[in-house]
């Protein structure tokens, strides 16, 4: 998957009207400053198209499916509309579902739970926990990281080749890395799958906000991604993709909704008869807001021309490496090298500084939220970081102490709402810390490095 070049040569949009962008944070050092927030890939701020259309529809509360009210059946359609629009958003096949549930985790868990129970998973070290752990019961194949997309490739193919005995399989694959923002060959990777019997699932959490997907194009079995990162509020995410592994499967809850029949036997036990849609595994009281705030988030960047949206976030991309290639003190992490490209999610590591310690004076001195750490991506950021996979760590900063190195890193992301302001400012407090310092005393607590309010602390002198 690479981004596309009508895209870049597309008009650019301006960005989206999202929650927050005027909210404002006082600094350490003295005053306010307006809030930058640079932490898509953990969530991305809502989209104010987003919570004007849930306000619109907030007084037409209504429990939906099993209600003769007028409230309960406008919610109904809502809902069900919702569930038409996300399946044309991913381009979804005829006979596809779209299941809603509350996260990508959520929805991985629940294809996890519905595999065939001899099925072999492979999954690639460099995932997202969401992608790495779910398969609990399954026999699972770690692929060691690819250097290169084309290596990706074929270490898969190896590696379904090789496998004993030959029955159903299931591949999990990232569509763009949560640490590095590099995308994947999936469309590659789903016909190599495919060509030895495989199925695949793509994660695209971190590819969906950022890029158009496909299902039928990327002819990919399933896809999986969050609302809170497609600005949408926390709390609802998606599972679509083929329909026979689901119905086939016992309900990911058992409850209402999930049984369209239930009965007492003579023996005194409970016959049920469970649906075979969607709702099979949409047990309980849906989350319709949820659901409602993703559908609206598809249409949002759809109607504003993903095109064009992407276009933009590749100028903002180019803006920040440049800007970071200009500090010699900073190391970017990358998979499959410089030209390998990739959404707005960078990460990297400064010379001579603890992560942690970084990351709280771009917060308490220049109001920006980044984000430290391991980026629940554990094995990845070892690897990156040259050291052992297998080697235990935390995020945060447990162990060093400011101004010591960390085996973390720092990660900066935007989006569809990000002005140039923000990534200004970020370039600029990340030139400045690297050569002044930080103006401020900081110390670890709770595993995090935090501004030091204590009598000590003090404001460096840089006059």
């Amino acid at each position: 998957m690479s981004v596309p070049t009508a895209a870049l040569e597309s008009s650019i949009c301006a960005p989206l009207p999202v929650l927050g962008q005027n909210v404002t944070v006082p600094l350490v050092t003295g005053g306010e400053v307006t809030y930058a927030a640079l932490d898509y890939a953990a969530s991305a701020p809502a989209l104010q198209r987003v919570w004007d259309d849930v306000a619109a529809y907030a007084p037409y509360y209504g429990s939906v499916h099993r209600g003769a009210g007028y409230l309960s059946q406008l919610s109904t359609d809502l809902f069900e509309n919702s569930r038409r629009t996300v399946a044309e958003f991913l381009g979804c096949r005829a006979d596809d579902q779209v299941v809603f549930t509350r996260s990508t985790t959520d929805s991985l868990n629940l294809l996890a739970a519905a595999i065939p129970a001899d099925c072999q998973v492979f999954v690639y070290e460099t995932e997202h926990h969401a992608s790495l752990l779910p398969w609990r019961d399954a026999r699972v194949t770690y692929l060691n990281a690819p250097r290169t997309p084309a290596q990706a490739v074929e270490s898969l193919e190896r590696a379904l080749a090789d496998r004993d005995p030959y029955g159903p399989a299931l591949v999990c694959v990232t569509g763009a890395s949560n640490v590095t923002g590099e995308l994947w060959p999936v469309k590659e990777l789903a016909a190599a799958a495919h060509a030895h019997g495989a199925r695949i699932v793509l994660d695209a959490a971190q590819l969906a906000p950022h890029h158009p997907v496909d299902i039928a194009e990327l002819d990919v079995d399933w896809v999986a991604f969050s609302g809170h990162k497609l600005y949408a509020p926390f709390g609802s995410g998606v599972l679509a993709g083929r329909a026979d592994w689901l119905q086939a499967a016992e309900p990911y809850l058992a409850g209402g909704g999930a049984s369209r029949k239930v009965a007492r036997r003579a023996d005194g036990g409970v016959d049920v008869d469970w649906h075979t849609t969607a709702a099979r595994h949409e047990a309980g009281s849906p989350n319709v807001i949820g659901v409602y705030s993703i559908a609206s988030a598809c249409k949002a960047l759809t109607e504003a021309g993903f095109e064009g949206l992407v276009a933009r976030e590749q100028e903002l991309v180019g803006r920040v490496r440049e800007g970071l290639a200009e500090v010699p003190e900073v190391q970017v992490l990358s998979l499959f090298g410089d030209d390998a490209p990739r959404v707005g999610v960078i990460s990297f590591v400064v010379r001579g500084w603890n992560s942690s310690h970084f990351a709280a004076a771009l917060s308490a001195e220049y109001g920006i939220g980044v984000r430290d750490g391991l980026f629940c991506a554990h094995p990845l950021v070892r690897t990156l970081l040259g050291s052992d996979p297998q080697d235990p760590g935390e995020c945060g900063a447990p162990e060093a102490e400011p101004g010591e190195r960390s085996l973390n890193a720092i990660r900066v992301s935007f989006g569809a709402g990000t002005p140039d302001e923000h990534i200004d400012r970020f370039l600029r407090a990340v030139s400045e810390l690297v050569r002044d310092g930080a103006r401020w005393n900081y110390r670890t607590e709770d595993g995090r490095c935090v501004p030091d309010r204590g009598e000590a602390a003090r404001v460096r002198d840089t006059f």
